[in-house]
């Protein structure tokens, strides 16, 4: 008996293994057949793991990875050149590196002075004022060179007041900070350092060199076998063979690995794989330290407020949502006055404090918002505030989407989507990856069509070339969607500052958001779109930074976009 049943587990064992070695030789005949669905169970214990390890061992070549997909047409990379000259930022000079952190900038050591006026020590609203900051490092030895990355407002706490400031690096240790003065009363300067110029050359180094440094991952699966790798915009070709995921109508590369036994197509999803560590030295690392050299107040030597008296008498005295600073040197969007957002570009702002008077501004209105999750906290702000805004549930993931609300009776369609790769979510099916030019070619658009575009923090550790690239495709996406729907309301959220450490500091720095911000503010300038000026916003406000702002500042942002879809009528047009 026991013979017999040895016998037959040998007939078994060897049919099994003929039947794994047939799978394996046609799994190409097998992939264009419906495979039969196995349990879950079954699943999890046969899934077939490649290995999940990144690569350590990377191209330290900014061309390799800033200039892949279509060529560029001369024009195009005339402009690339203008606006890579237009963010280039100062540094130590060439050949020069601190040995120690004793060399670098220190906060605590630096000092700001308000600089008096030119006639007397009075200060009007309607005029600027000026601070001049002086930068030393450790040692308290005055800096020579340029570089560090400060911030400024002007704050008047008992009125709601604050504004932010504007810092010119003169690259000799020296910034002029300037303030339109928009308000009357006292007002607090507070002048920040967010990163040294020494800390600013090594977050540049990184961008440059390890795009890699987030890394993303794609599940491939047929039937039983699955298979995880590593995928990204740019990978090294030569470490093993790629799948080539680049979107045929505008070229944008993306790749992934390919899976060791299934093919390219069988790709499910795409996910944050995660964040490479031990990407600076133990020196560098002391250039980022909370509470030392990353976002620390400078003190002043002498007074921090001032009194702003009344517009003087022999100047013309406008509306205070219009003041505009004189002579006009201070580049500011807006500023708060009782805690609300004031715009300074001639839009009156409008206060929604009634989701009654949401839901009218966007009835007969379809709203679509595309990008990342800082404007996917706008649609979640909607549906929260106007209760009429129904959820519809697309069984989409959680913080991932695509989302709709609809609102029947007031005939609102509100909808998010997120933009394509590089995009760090925790897990997003392929097949709902789309790009945003792709998306806004889909649009009908129209007047009663309100497009709302967020398009920059997923772009913090990729080369500036890959963001242009980026945008000039929604750009162009964009133009079209005008010419043929004049009425479209488009409208940019711009990027905005938030909370750092060393770790944040290494992938979002605000310096990289700031870099990205002014090349989205000058690829769309002209254009007839409309800005929602984020980062005045949040570097304005008194509340800490947060990649996802508080809920105060939120408001004021979607107060600003309703003020645009719904704009204040004129006088003239309400009698």
């Amino acid at each position: 008996m026991c013979r017999n049943l040895s016998k037959y587990a040998l007939v078994f064992l060897f049919l099994a293994l003929s039947g794994l070695i047939f799978l394996l030789r046609n799994i190409h005949t097998v992939e264009n057949r419906n495979c039969p669905t196995v349990s879950a169970l079954y699943q999890q214990h046969s899934r077939i793991q490649s290995s999940f390890i990144p690569v350590s061992t990377f191209y330290h070549n900014r061309t390799f990875c800033a200039h892949l997909g279509q060529k560029p047409s001369p024009e195009d990379e005339l402009e690339e050149r203008y606006l890579l000259d237009s963010i280039a930022w100062p540094g130590p000079p060439p050949h020069f590196t601190p040995t120690t952190l004793r060399q670098t900038s220190d906060p605590m050591h630096s000092l700001f002075t308000i600089l008096p006026t030119k006639g007397d020590r009075e200060w009007h609203v309607g005029e600027q004022l000026e601070a001049l900051v002086h930068m030393h490092d450790f040692q308290g030895r005055p800096k020579r060179y340029g570089g560090d990355f400060l911030l400024a407002r002007l704050h008047s706490p008992e009125c709601g007041a604050s504004v932010a400031g504007q810092v010119l690096d003169h690259r000799n240790g020296f910034y002029s900070v300037l303030f339109p003065l928009l308000w009357e009363g006292t007002a607090w300067v507070e002048i920040t350092l967010v990163h040294s110029s020494e800390a600013v050359a090594v977050l540049r180094r990184l961008r440059e060199e390890r795009p890699d440094r987030v890394f993303f991952k794609s599940l491939f699966r047929l039937g039983f076998l699955s298979e995880t790798t590593v995928c990204n915009l740019c990978l090294p070709p030569d470490q093993q063979p790629l799948c080539n995921y680049t979107d045929l109508y505008t070229g944008e590369p993306w790749y992934c690995y390919k899976p060791k036994i299934l093919s390219c197509d069988t790709r499910v999803n795409h996910a944050k794989g995660g964040y490479l560590k031990h990407l600076i030295t133990n020196k560098e690392a002391l250039l980022f330290q909370s509470g030392v050299n990353i976002k620390v107040r400078i003190h002043t030597s002498g007074p921090d407020r001032i009194n702003v008296l009344p517009p003087k008498k022999d100047k013309v005295e406008v509306e205070s949502s219009s003041i505009k600073p004189e002579p006009i040197k201070v580049a500011s969007s807006g500023y708060y006055y009782e805690n609300s957002w004031r715009p300074l570009g001639g839009v009156t702002m409008r206060q929604f404090n009634e989701s009654s008077a949401i839901t009218q501004c966007l009835k007969n209105k379809v709203i679509n918002m595309y990008g990342d999750s800082t404007v996917r906290q706008w649609f979640t702000y909607l549906i929260a505030f106007a209760p009429e805004l129904k959820e519809f549930n697309l069984r989409s993931p959680k913080n991932v989407g695509p989302f709709m609300a609809v609102d029947s009776t007031h005939n609102i369609l509100l909808k998010y989507r997120c933009h394509g790769p590089p995009i760090r979510f925790s897990t997003v099916m392929s097949s709902e990856l789309r790009y945003i030019s792709n998306e806004l070619d889909g649009l009908s658009g129209g007047p009663n069509t309100v497009v709302v575009l967020s398009i920059w923090a997923h772009f913090s550790t990729f080369p500036v070339e890959v963001y242009i690239r980026r945008l000039r495709h929604i750009r162009r996406a964009v133009v079209r969607l005008l010419e043929r729907a004049p009425g479209t309301l488009v409208v940019i959220r711009s990027a905005n500052l938030q909370a750092l450490d060393q770790e944040v500091s290494l992938y979002n720095s605000d310096w990289y958001s700031l870099q990205l911000d002014n090349v989205l503010r000058a690829m769309f300038k002209g254009m007839s779109i409309l800005l929602v000026d984020a980062w005045q916003m949040t570097l304005a406000h008194h509340l800490p930074h947060a990649l996802h702002p508080p809920t105060a500042i939120v408001r004021n942002m979607i107060d600003m976009l309703l003020s645009y879809v719904c704009p204040e009528k004129k006088k003239s047009q309400q009698k």
